[in-house]
């Protein structure tokens, strides 16, 4: 009995594991800059990313600490990164939350 329970929470493990995986961290290739700086599209410092997706610029905003750190790199110009994190959407703008760049 007990080494069937084990084995069941074993599997519940598993597929928790299984589950998160599937929500993986995606990494996206573009231009890290500041929208109020270097493109003037905002009222204040914001940091962005621009990919290029089906040859048409889409720009994500950055969230996260590890976007946040980095605005000091990409104020006054941009830089060509690999951030990985998780892609989401709000109030129709792509949202970008940061946990590692290269």
């Amino acid at each position: 009995m007990k080494k069937l329970i084990a084995a069941t929470l074993f599997g519940v493990v598993m597929a928790f594991t299984a589950i998160n995986a599937s929500a993986a961290d995606t990494t996206l290739k573009g231009t890290a800059t500041c929208a109020k700086c270097d493109l003037g599209t905002a009222d204040k410092c914001t940091n962005v990313l621009q990919v290029k997706e089906d040859g048409k610029t889409v720009v994500y905003l950055l969230k996260g600490e590890a976007g946040k750190k980095w605005h000091k790199n990409v104020c006054k110009g941009s830089k060509k990164v690999n951030m990985t994190g998780k892609v989401s959407e709000k109030d129709g703008e792509k949202v970008f939350t940061v946990s590692k760049i290269k």
